[in-house]
């Protein structure tokens, strides 16, 4: 398992290079709003310090409204039958949620120790 300061720099980079083939493909501004949130991801990467609370807590709770929004994303393409779009979608949930899961558990080391 990869350490939350380097799993926040991975899925901030996944996010706003599938955003950007996303918005290539579907030219919808709207596909572009998930690279904003990679942005913010990749800046919460530098300012992220092993005994920094604040910003480990902003950067899960930016993860967790990101991953709540690429649930729309998710249900429309899975209605209009899209699998590349469902692929895309599916690679950003998936990286957004491991590095939610990377988070919780260093918090539960740190509560331990």
């Amino acid at each position: 398992m990869l350490f939350p300061k380097t799993a926040l720099k991975l899925n901030g980079l996944v996010v706003i290079v599938i955003s950007l083939i996303s918005y290539y493909f579907s030219t919808s501004i709207t596909a572009l709003i998930p690279s904003f949130f990679g942005l913010f991801l990749i800046i919460l990467h530098f300012l992220y310090d092993k005994n920094n609370k604040l910003i480990a807590h902003i950067a899960v709770l930016l993860i967790l409204l990101l991953l709540a929004g690429l649930y729309k994303p998710m249900t429309g393409a899975i209605d209009r039958g899209d699998s590349f779009a469902i692929l895309r979608v599916a690679v950003m949930m998936l990286t957004t949620l491991y590095v939610f899961v990377c988070f919780i558990k260093s918090f539960i080391d740190a509560r331990k120790n």
